[in-house]
């Protein structure tokens, strides 16, 4: 028999990698991606890529061509011959074993460490610290909270205590992703459970989109009133006949729990409620 062909070998050589793995390499090229790397066992092409945000939570981004590195495996695919390597992960591998420890829905306390406009960084008890960001926990803006809210000082303050749920180990930055939200009870859920279609209610528009309008109709609840919905006649652009912060009368015609979508309808109220509205 013959030896395999390089794409059998190839495969052979993937399927004995499990994600977590420690790997040898040699760092090959870089480029736009990141940098190329030869596994050891496998010479015969560079399959390793160490991703251009690796080094995005290390102090300085250390892999260049040439370079023998060891690196954590962060997945593998063998369709496409191609494996995700961090070196990030091989620097503090007190930081990497803690991270790796946390299970999604596992409850985690911190404190606030810093508010940025793209999110939340907590100070977890039982981790270590961060060798470049404020904590080792992080809250993406959805994750704060359920209701509505323009900037994240309103929903929390730095040097508050939290208790979040772990979501899932974001590997590229070295971090925990945490819900805040997700140990609150959800409004939407009671929302949807009481209240049927064709019902009534009063809510104040929150946000106007080349598509409609949002309106609260409850605390942390908000419907969207499609541009078609918002008047009998046509309207081009819903700041035509709503403004923000306006208070309108609108008629529950969709409720999707499952996705938390809800859909409104300003021109299928009944007149004699439009007229007391």
């Amino acid at each position: 028999m013959g030896e395999p062909s390089d794409d059998q070998a190839c495969r052979e050589f993937l399927n004995r990698i499990r994600v977590g793995d420690l790997w040898g390499g040699t760092a090959v090229e870089a480029t736009h991606r990141g940098v190329t790397v030869t596994l050891d066992g496998f010479p015969a092409r560079p399959l390793g890529t160490v991703g251009s945000l690796d080094g995005s939570w290390i102090w300085r981004p250390d892999v260049v061509p040439g370079q023998r590195i060891t690196a954590r495996v962060l997945s593998v695919d063998v369709e496409a011959a191609q494996v995700l390597l961090s070196t990030a992960g091989t620097l503090h591998p007190e930081l990497w074993s803690f991270l790796a420890s946390l299970r999604p829905g596992e409850r985690t306390t911190g404190t606030i460490a810093s508010i940025e406009r793209f999110g939340v960084f907590v100070a977890l008890d039982d981790g270590p610290d961060h060798p470049v960001f404020p904590g080792v926990g992080f809250i993406t803006i959805p994750e704060l909270s359920w209701r509505h809210f323009e900037d994240a000082s309103e929903v929390v303050r730095v040097g508050e205590r939290v208790t979040c749920e772990f979501l899932q180990f974001d590997t590229t930055n070295g971090e925990a992703r945490l819900s805040l939200r997700a140990t609150l009870p959800d409004p939407f859920a009671e929302f949807a459970d009481r209240t049927p279609v064709g019902r009534t209610l009063r809510g104040r528009v929150t946000k106007l989109v080349p598509f409609g309008a949002f309106v609260e109709v409850a605390d942390g609840v908000q419907g969207l009133v499609h541009l078609g919905e918002l008047a009998d006649a046509p309207v081009n652009a819903p700041e035509d006949v709503v403004r923000t912060g306006e208070r309108i009368t609108v008629v529950v015609t969709d409720v999707d729990g499952e996705r938390r979508r809800l859909h409104l309808s300003r021109r299928r109220v009944p007149a004699a409620r439009q007229s007391a509205g």
